[in-house]
């Protein structure tokens, strides 16, 4: 079974709530009837202005029966949405008429309606930028408790099924964090792990590379990533994790045999975690490209509850594959009411 029929039948199992910020956009306006026809989602909320939207569904002969379309402001939301964006913010010297006038802009009320709980999940990106998306998911949405860092993941799909968990594999972080510090980098391979067993149903195995295995080299990046595997141990001494690896070591058992002998791996990782952006990013693309997987994301995790960003590029089709994955993400029990505290967080992305 393929990852997105799997997400689909999923979706379909317990169909969650969407809002698609961009509700102008005509891509979001296909998605969102395909959507809600396919019923991956119990409800799908497209924002902006409704006449503009429906001339726009006229102008391409796409019915929006059943689809919800609202301007962020205009219902009787506006004074709560209001004050809640004043108490998270005011302590960076947002007043009251500031959050007024930011909470009406789409990407800002999107989110509002994930953290009230109003919708479950949040996709956007078509029209805006990476930052942006991300800036209103963090400010408004924020971390789940005890994670202070937001992170993106790649689902891989290998033609070979012997690796990972029948050709299965998450990687991460490949396109958000430049250059996680060793707390970081274990918050990244706990929430990758975490997300790995929630998607697949399966005991993740969470390798942490990097160039050297069990000290075979002396570097400031070999450390980085030794603190961060015993950071990740003692944070879950639950989960099957280790480092550092270099990768035939994680996903080879004969070297893992010769190079790391007692590590609980035993060369079968199905998690790979990258020490920075740099090598996350050649890294998907490296396996993308030579062996032929099928690479889908990247996603966003850590979140309270879920948001994912799209490319710019984007088709109908990537926008009703990511909300079936979000939506999915939305099923899991992570999921929690958003806490009040700012989190520490990056927002940078490479590029697609």
């Amino acid at each position: 079974m393929s990852f997105l029929t799997r997400m689909k039948s999923r979706a379909r199992r317990d169909p969650k709530k969407l809002v698609l910020p961009e509700g102008t956009d005509i891509r979001m306006i296909k998605a969102a009837k395909q959507i809600l026809d396919q019923d991956y989602a119990s409800s799908v909320v497209l924002l902006g202005d409704p006449e503009e939207i429906l001339r726009r569904a006229a102008t391409e002969g796409c019915s929006l029966e059943g689809v919800s379309l609202e301007l962020p402001g205009a219902n009787g939301r506006l004074a709560e949405y209001t004050s809640e964006l004043h108490r998270l913010r005011k302590h960076k010297g947002l007043s009251v008429a500031e959050a007024r006038a930011c909470i009406v802009e789409p990407l800002n009320w999107g989110a509002m309606m994930v953290r009230t709980a109003a919708v479950d999940a949040m996709v956007a990106g078509a029209d805006c930028p990476t930052a942006q998306v991300l800036r209103s998911a963090l400010a408004i949405i924020k971390t789940r408790t005890h994670t202070r860092l937001a992170s993106s993941y790649f689902v891989m799909h290998l033609p070979d099924s012997t690796w990972g968990m029948e050709g299965y594999m998450l990687f991460s972080d490949c396109a958000m964090n430049p250059d996680p510090d060793a707390e970081q980098l274990a918050e990244i391979a706990v929430s990758t792990a975490d997300t790995f067993q929630s998607l697949f149903k399966a005991e993740p195995v969470a390798a942490l590379l990097s160039f050297s295995t069990r000290g075979s080299a002396s570097h400031p990046m070999v450390d980085k990533v030794v603190l961060a595997t015993q950071i990740a141990k003692q944070k879950r001494p639950d989960l099957r994790i280790d480092g550092e690896l270099q990768l035939d070591a994680a996903l080879v058992p004969s070297v893992a045999d010769k190079k790391a002998p007692h590590s609980p791996l035993r060369g079968r990782a199905n998690v790979l975690i990258f020490p920075d952006l740099n090598s996350g990013n050649i890294g998907y693309k490296l396996v993308q490209r030579l062996a032929g997987a099928e690479a889908y994301g990247p996603f966003i995790q850590g979140l309270a509850r879920p948001v994912s960003d799209l490319s710019r590029g984007c088709t109908v089709e990537d926008v009703v594959n990511t909300a079936v994955v979000t939506l999915v993400q939305a099923q899991q029990p992570f999921c929690e009411t958003p806490k009040a505290a700012a989190p520490a967080v990056s927002v940078e992305r490479s590029a697609s």
